[in-house]
């Protein structure tokens, strides 16, 4: 894709600059002090989903430059992360500070989900959090496999609304109203629905080139275990003719009216 769109030499530049296999230290200073990320995770088929984690700051524990963690608050029983993390433990997290530094942090790793009481037993040290909806079930541990800034040039810039003019947060409560209700009115519509019920995928849709019967290219595996791929037969078909056309027609409208100055010896909040 950077070949065919002619970002080569952009994107070798932030690989050069930008990306590191751990945490230095202002990064670690930086994780310690946030109280939100959003975390991407995809189950073994690939099906993907993204969620909201926060805490007070420094609720994402920095255990070294190669490993983070953070608690699993009681939640709706769902379990989509967890869940995805079971099959596939890949996931990406994306911090932003939009109050203070207005800038962010990619961390991409592999994760491990830890009981609460297992975590504590290794890292006696870890402290407990004095509200109760705001104590750990689980830990998830992430060794850090990248790390990598989030530019600021499109991060909006907030303000905390002061604590005498909000709500206080309610964590861990089962209550409705102050989950947020039925806000955008899926529950009223029930009835008139029928229940929610996830497209199941079958392994053949995932894989493009494989011997039909085996799905197997290279004798590695029998004709019951396939391992997981990485994207769909159809996707793939798009990514060559009229899709990529299209993105060059999308970027070339998008590209500046006249050259943006550089500052090249500007190497990165993080560097």
């Amino acid at each position: 894709m950077q070949q065919r769109l002619g970002t080569t030499r952009r994107a070798d530049r932030f690989y050069d600059d930008q990306v590191l296999d751990h945490l230095n230290v202002r990064m670690r200073e930086f994780v310690a002090r946030q109280e939100m990320f959003f975390l991407a995770t995809a189950d073994r088929h690939g099906e993907c989903d993204s969620s909201f984690r926060a805490g007070p700051p420094g609720f994402v524990q920095v255990l070294g430059e190669r490993m983070l963690a953070y608690p699993e608050y009681r939640g709706n029983g769902v379990m989509a992360s967890i869940g995805n993390l079971s099959e596939n433990p890949r996931l990406g997290i994306l911090m932003i500070d939009f109050t203070r530094d207005r800038i962010g942090l990619h961390v991409n790793g592999r994760a491990r989900v830890v009981l609460d009481e297992e975590m504590r037993a290794d890292r006696p040290d870890l402290p407990v959090d004095p509200i109760p909806g705001r104590r750990a079930q689980l830990w998830v541990t992430v060794e850090v496999e990248e790390a990598y800034i989030h530019c600021a040039k499109h991060i909006p810039h907030l303000q905390k609304v002061p604590a005498r003019e909000r709500g206080a947060r309610a964590w861990g409560t089962d209550d409705v109203k102050r989950k947020g209700g039925d806000f955008f009115g899926a529950a009223a519509e029930a009835a008139d629905r029928a229940p929610f019920q996830r497209t199941e995928r079958k392994n053949e849709d995932l894989w493009d080139g494989l011997d039909e019967e085996t799905h197997d290219p290279h004798g590695a595996y029998g004709s019951d275990v396939r391992p997981a791929a990485p994207m769909r037969r159809s996707f793939a078909e798009q990514l060559n003719g009229e899709f990529l056309d299209r993105v060059e027609q999308v970027l070339a409208r998008a590209q500046p009216r006249r050259p943006v100055e550089e500052e090249p010896e500007f190497r990165g909040w993080f560097v």
